[in-house]
């Protein structure tokens, strides 16, 4: 490991974008420090400890309390996110998008343009909802017009800027920019997170009972990062069979090619769905004014609310849990079905001469690989229940009441490891020794 960070600094180009990167980050976070202009951010963070709850923790916890101190990154590179995501369904149901994703390099560039502007116009819906929500509450002083299209600009602008820093990071780094800055923001966090930690389990105990708390502490925290690792790494491997043919005067084919089947195949897309659509409510509750009411309404919210679940004085609260973990299956299926199509996968087999062992080509293929592909679905599926869910039963049960949970982890670890193996891989063109080997 030492030896390839050595490796690292003595090639001229992966200092300098290992240095760019060093400077980015520095940027990020600045430009989360900056409020926007004409809003008090230590009143926005006084509000949100006292009224909002879980309704913005999981939108907070991705921008690295840029969100609860108003800074200009407030938004952060969530519309981005969005706009991906959106953008990548889409190309299943419009045939123009479906088409330019095929054309290559060329149609890339073009569903990178259109997700560009549609970030921009996610980014600027959001921050109107916001100016107008926050200043309905008296929570921008003396909001006016004015002051209305200063807040939406600053937000906006913010946004779009994240975005580009990420595709420079890509682009003059060492790649994976986007996930990088979603990354920083999150690790920003967790000092204050082991702070807390200390002070509700560590802090006034004897050496004993100290030491003890720590301990679990480490191993929970280890557990689930095992946990993660292991997901992120499990695959199931499909053998497929090339049959030998005569190309011109040389004879083709006949190798062994296996299909990988990730567990994990939609990575941390379901949890992040899942999380988005049970804060939604919480958050057009709390910018209409009504986060803290009473009735069957509010009774709904405190139990989409995860500060609730597994709490042994508000047990009643947990079904959220259970619809969140429903939620997370679902998604997992979800999102796998429209990301591999198993027809399309048999047929290019098919096509190409190859064949399953023991499986015939064409639809028992299909067949076979949607059997596979349901299974491991359902085991990466419980897998990722159970790291997102660890969390909230210690929040619930202990009060840890820590901002990031098994999304965060899960991010964490895929980023460090993709970025490794990034690096990992540039280091090998040079002769290098790389981080895996």
């Amino acid at each position: 490991m030492f030896e390839t960070l050595k490796s690292v600094f003595k090639v001229k180009e992966m200092r300098r974008k290992l240095l760019y990167l060093i400077w980015m980050i520095f940027v990020i976070r600045i430009g989360s420090q900056l409020p926007v202009p004409g809003v008090d951010s230590d009143f926005f963070k006084q509000w949100f400890e006292s009224n909002t709850g879980d309704a913005f923790n999981f939108f907070d916890a991705f921008t690295g309390g840029s969100f609860t101190q108003m800074s200009i990154f407030a938004l952060n590179i969530t519309p981005y996110i969005t706009s991906s995501i959106i953008i990548q369904l889409l190309t299943i149901a419009i045939p123009a998008l479906e088409e330019m994703q095929r054309d290559g390099e060329e149609g890339r560039k073009k569903l990178t343009a259109i997700t560009r502007y549609v970030t921009v116009g996610l980014a600027l819906f959001e921050s109107v909802a916001m100016a107008i929500g926050f200043g309905r509450q008296g929570m921008i002083p003396n909001m006016n017009f004015l002051k209305g299209i200063v807040v939406v600009a600053s937000l906006t602008a913010g946004s779009a800027m994240l975005m580009w820093l990420g595709e420079r990071i890509t682009e003059k780094g060492i790649g994976n920019g986007i996930s990088i800055v979603l990354t920083i923001n999150i690790v920003s966090r967790i000092p204050s997170d082991m702070s807390l930690l200390y002070e509700n389990f560590v802090k006034g105990k004897t050496i004993a009972k100290g030491m003890l708390a720590a301990c679990i502490i480490a191993v929970i925290i280890l557990f689930v990062v095992v946990l993660v690792l292991i997901l992120n790494g499990a695959e199931r491997r499909i053998p497929v069979q090339y049959s030998r043919k005569m190309v011109g005067r040389k004879m083709m084919g006949g190798q062994s090619t296996n299909i990988p089947l990730k567990v994990n195949t939609a990575g941390v897309i379901p949890v992040i769905f899942a999380s988005s659509i049970m804060s939604f409510p919480s958050i057009i509750a709390q910018f209409a004014g009504k986060g803290n009411g009473t009735g069957i309404g509010s009774e709904i919210l405190r139990g989409l609310s995860s500060n609730n679940w597994c709490n042994p004085s508000q047990i009643q609260y947990s079904w959220g849990l259970i619809v969140y973990v429903v939620l997370c299956i679902f998604f997992a299926y979800f999102y796998t079905s429209i990301t591999f199509n198993p027809l399309e996968v048999a047929d290019n087999i098919k096509k190409q001469g190859g064949f399953i062992p023991g499986i015939r080509p064409g639809k028992p293929t299909s067949d076979y690989l949607t059997k596979i592909l349901n299974y491991i679905i359902f085991i990466g599926a419980v897998g990722l229940v159970i790291v997102a869910v660890i969390p909230f039963f210690f929040n619930g049960v202990f009060s840890a009441n820590v901002s990031f949970g098994g999304t965060s982890i899960i991010i964490i670890v895929g980023v460090i490891l993709e970025t490794v193996k990034q690096v990992e891989s540039q280091l090998l063109v040079r002769n290098y020794k790389g981080f895996l080997n």
